[in-house]
């Protein structure tokens, strides 16, 4: 799993002194159940204000592709996508909901949270 974060790719922000949301919706992401080995389908959202770089979208797309067969639980694949976009893009903020399907009469949605030091920092931001 730790090679899954070559795949993605960034480009520069045209527009690195405004803030500004993107906002990417997945509706078909897939993984497996590492429990049941039984396939879990979810829609990831993908919220952030760039700094410097942005998310090249095929390359997002290829990336959440590659969890397909690879049993993982909810929390840690969204954590992990987390992890790995603020690695490659370095946001000012990033905040992945993960929004599972039904399962066993159960509904799960996952959302975790990222915030630069400097957008912590800088008031004009919130």
């Amino acid at each position: 799993m730790s090679d899954k974060i070559k795949l993605l790719e960034v480009f520069e922000n045209a527009y690195p002194d405004r803030n500004y949301s993107v906002i990417h919706e997945a509706p078909e992401f897939t993984s497996v159940c590492p429990k049941t080995g039984q396939p879990d389908f979810a829609t990831i959202i993908i919220e952030y204000i760039p700094d410097k770089l942005c998310i090249e979208l095929k390359s997002l797309k290829f990336y959440l592709n590659s969890y397909r067969n690879d049993g993982i639980y909810f929390e840690s694949v969204t954590n992990k996508i987390l992890d790995d976009l603020v690695e490659v893009c370095k946001p000012r903020y990033m905040l992945v909901t993960a929004e599972f399907n039904v399962r066993g009469g159960i509904e799960s949605i996952v959302k975790v949270e990222y915030q630069s030091k400097d957008f912590l920092k800088n008031k004009s931001w919130k």
